[in-house]
């Protein structure tokens, strides 16, 4: 795998152009993931001290269940859809990892490394079929599952290691939040500094970013005898649901984190954050959309607007290219701005792309 490509219709690909599942990769998805996180863990912990322990990892199990059906039933990625699976996978994800050590009594320690290996196996079987980790590679059913798949084992994995240092290691929650933090910041320096993968910078700090918001979280929600501030699990998850409710709801409103489909339209909001389609890493455009040659007397004697084109008219010469796929530049698009470069695109016109935008 070449490092920072998304192989999205490489041999293993689809054969034509999906929206994307997932959203890009903004500052905002970290600041919601991180929320996410910390509402997970304050929920989980408020539904298994509030009722019985049994009926709330049902309950948890339901909710995840039910925010995947609608997921995978989506079409393209809907910021509503997609952050209600993930925080009922956060909820999900905490449960899973803390009934195995309250269940059946197996030490943090354990529950890391088992989680760990199954995250290993998830990357490696996930890489082995579809040739790509990329999560801008998510335009297909099976990409979908292996990418959820991924997402609930980082969230048990994180529950898992964030308890091993509170509470085995005897740190406490604001040492544990304060270390992973670091941690997390490391992460974004190696890969904006130094150059670290794309792919695997993304999904170390995806597994860190769940020690660090439910460290914080625990440390606020736990009472002050066990080394909290006491504000209690249930008014946490409360303020950390509104708030994130309100980050999704601008994004549904500006679409900020929406990746563009060529051909479609772009919404104001999305322009400045749009995904440049790099054809050297297999990224194609669809079928040029249905247009119409202004010169054809056919077209003019009907009436026809400019540059519309019927299903099997051809395109006018005036406005065709190489294929893209043979090292020419991708056609041209008549409408301002909508200028779409190829291989031969000087890379200093290309959007800076950094941490908090990691679009590879």
């Amino acid at each position: 795998m070449m490092t920072g490509q998304a192989r999205w219709d490489g041999a293993r690909g689809p054969a034509g152009y999906a929206a994307s599942k997932v959203p890009l990769i903004t500052v905002y998805f970290w600041i919601i993931k991180l929320l996410s996180t910390a509402m997970g863990e304050a929920t989980s912990d408020y539904m298994v001290r509030t009722i019985n322990p049994v009926i709330a990892v049902l309950l948890g199990f339901a909710g995840f269940v039910v925010a995947m059906v609608l997921q995978f039933r989506a079409k393209r990625y809907n910021a509503w859809i997609y952050w209600l699976a993930v925080v009922m996978v956060a909820v999900f994800g905490t449960q899973a990892a803390d009934v195995l050590h309250i269940k059946f009594h197996v030490p943090y320690a354990a529950s890391t490394i088992f989680y760990a290996i199954v995250l290993a196996v998830i990357f490696v079987l996930w890489y082995r079929t579809e040739g790509t980790l990329s999560i801008h590679s998510i335009r297909t059913p099976r990409r979908e599952a292996f990418y959820w798949a991924t997402v609930l084992a980082t969230f048990a994995m994180g529950t898992a290691t964030g308890d091993l240092t509170a509470r085995t290691l005897h740190l406490g929650y604001l040492t544990s939040g304060i270390l992973f933090s670091i941690a997390f910041l490391a992460v974004a320096l190696l890969h904006w500094k130094f150059g670290l993968n794309p792919i695997l910078a993304f999904w170390i700090a995806y597994v860190l970013t769940r020690p660090v918001g439910a460290s914080y979280a625990d440390y606020v929600a736990f009472p002050k005898s066990v080394g909290g501030l006491g504000a209690g699990h249930g008014e946490v998850a409360t303020v950390l649901t509104i708030i994130i409710i309100g980050f999704v709801a601008y994004l549904a409103v500006t679409r900020k984190d929406v990746e563009e489909v060529p051909g479609e339209p772009l919404s104001p909001g999305s322009v400045r954050h749009r995904r440049v389609v790099d054809p050297a890493a297999g990224e194609y455009p669809p079928p040029p959309s249905r247009r119409v040659d202004p010169d054809s007397a056919d077209h003019r004697s009907a009436g026809a607007r400019p540059m519309d084109r019927g299903p099997g008219d051809p395109w006018p010469a005036d406005h065709r290219s190489a294929d893209p796929r043979s090292g020419g530049a991708w056609p041209a698009d008549p409408r301002p701005g909508r200028d779409r470069r190829g291989p031969g695109q000087d890379a200093a016109e290309r959007p800076r792309e950094g941490f908090f935008a990691w679009d590879d």
